[in-house]
């Protein structure tokens, strides 16, 4: 979900630092708060603050994220669009993402592209984070697809690794990756630089079947 559908990056490193600072009187660098992605938001609390401080801390980690999201945090032009063609035309949608169930859903809720998931996946949902494909073997089960009918789209390194995990393929998209000389270096066969030439390239496999939405 972030730096793919939306452009959070700004408000979670300034919510971990609101975090960090009230309860351990630091702050930390865009660097060591990526290097805590992978487990979702309890986790990575957990480890930062005094355990006699954790409930409070947690609270007050989903608050900020939730008060602050209209100013810090926006989706990436063309995202609805392309969510809602897909959405339209009967391709089943799922998230996978890192975060904790609760600030996934504030995101959702807050940019009203809920509606067009049929499965969402947390780092709260599954027992071994990214880079493990656990997430997506998940939906993969749950709807019986096979494999090479799902596409995973990331803007993560870990999200190339889970891919590959589950057997799936992936196309890496880099309008809001903090990891795109890594991707790039990857040579993966799908990389798009723009959510225009990625909705271009979906349309040319997903056509406009008229039907109405699920």
């Amino acid at each position: 979900m972030d730096g793919t559908l939306t452009r959070t990056n700004d408000l979670i490193f300034a919510t971990f630092n609101h975090v960090g600072e009230r309860y351990c009187g630091r702050t930390y660098s865009p660097e060591e708060i990526i290097a805590m992605f992978g487990p979702p938001e309890e986790t990575a609390v957990g480890r930062i603050v005094p355990r006699d401080r954790y409930d409070e801390a947690l609270a007050d980690f989903v608050g900020f994220y939730s008060e602050n999201h209209q100013k810090m945090a926006r989706l990436h032009e063309g995202i609805p669009e392309l969510l809602s063609y897909l959405h339209r035309n009967g391709v089943l949608l799922a998230v996978f993402t890192g975060k904790g169930r609760t600030t996934t859903l504030i995101t959702l809720d807050k940019f009203g592209i809920g509606k067009y998931f049929d499965m969402i996946v947390t780092g709260s949902d599954v027992r071994k984070h990214k880079p493990s494909g656990e997430g997506i073997s998940n939906v993969v089960r749950a709807f019986r697809l096979p494999v090479e009918e799902v596409l995973m789209v990331g803007d993560a390194v870990a999200d190339v690794q889970a891919a590959h995990e589950a057997g799936v393929p992936v196309a890496a998209v880099l309008w809001d990756s903090y990891g795109k000389d890594r991707l790039r270096a990857m040579d993966l066969p799908y990389v798009f630089h723009d959510v225009g030439g990625f909705f271009t390239w979906i349309r040319s496999r997903v056509p406009e079947t008229g039907a109405p939405a699920r």
